[in-house]
């Protein structure tokens, strides 16, 4: 039985994304509590793959889970999928209470906090919030916490395994509030034929080259490649020195995307795969059948 690594514990996006994905197949869900202890629990071989979340519709790229891919040994992308984020208030009813006046503080993520500011605002102006590392460690906490002043913003899941209250459904501010997953590990996992094929690279500019990144992106334009995302991160190296994180719609295994590569080593760029993969779009149905 395989073993997968996600970002705990029991409970958070991560893992309700991962069985979905998974819906299919006979594997075993590993929790750790920080990003890097996921990654190195693959590296190390204690479990098959981890899951990482790197993208949100509403916040964004999350820049250090990209950083721990980026600076990592390299372990391979071998699938990414989206999942819809969908936040909820939990904890303790107090019979016969219709408003959220007893409740004074939220413990959850600030990405899930940033997910839910609307409501939030609307509906509990008066409350402080309290990060933790999980959405699922708020509601941890909460549960452990017996104060029904104390709530947290996690998933239906969290709620049924710590056993609190869904007090509202869905407060996400966003419809369209989805998380990109990849997923990374030695092997390639055995999956039904995905939506499209991508590309994930990291290139470094060379130095005193005026015009580099222009010469990078018309690699891709004249042979009608499409990037889907181009990011710059800092190299933690110097002060003004980025690599560019780059997405690719298209596969290694065609022709035109290594001949693109290798115009682009040519002018002296570093090139590093990060992975080709397959890439599966959300829909109610599991997709690993």
């Amino acid at each position: 039985m395989k073993r997968i690594a996600f970002l705990g514990p029991a409970g958070t996006v991560s893992q309700e994304s991962t069985r979905y994905f998974f819906s299919a197949h006979q594997v075993e869900y590993v929790p750790f509590a920080l990003i890097s202890d996921v990654y190195s629990a693959t590296l190390t071989g204690d479990t098959d793959y981890s899951v990482i979340p790197i993208e949100n519709t509403i916040e964004g790229s999350v820049k250090l889970h990209i950083d721990a891919l980026v600076e990592g040994a390299e372990l391979p992308i071998q699938a990414e999928w989206t999942y819809p984020s969908v936040q909820n208030l939990i904890g303790r009813r107090i019979p016969g209470t219709t408003d959220f006046t007893d409740i004074h503080k939220i413990v959850s993520i600030d990405v899930a906090i940033a997910q839910c500011r609307q409501f939030l605002r609307a509906e509990l102006p008066h409350v402080t919030f309290q990060n933790v590392s999980s959405t699922a460690e708020g509601v941890r906490l909460v549960q452990q916490s017996y104060d029904p002043s104390v709530a947290a913003i996690g998933t239906k899941l969290s709620a049924e395994l710590y056993g609190l209250d869904l007090l509202v459904e869905n407060i996400t501010d966003h419809d369209n509030n989805y998380t990109r997953f990849v997923l990374i590990g030695r092997t390639k996992p055995e999956l039904r034929p995905a939506d499209e094929q991508k590309t994930t690279i990291l290139v470094t500019l060379p130095e005193d080259y005026p015009g580099a990144l222009h010469q990078v992106l018309s690699a891709f334009a004249w042979r009608r490649i499409n990037l889907s995302k181009i990011e710059s991160r800092p190299t933690k190296k110097l002060l003004g020195n980025y690599y560019f994180y780059i997405d690719i719609i298209g596969s290694m295994d065609s022709v035109l995307l290594p001949a693109a590569l290798s115009e682009i080593e040519a002018i002296g760029c570093q090139v590093r795969l990060l992975g080709s993969y397959p890439s599966y779009i959300y829909n109610p149905s599991p997709i690993s059948e």
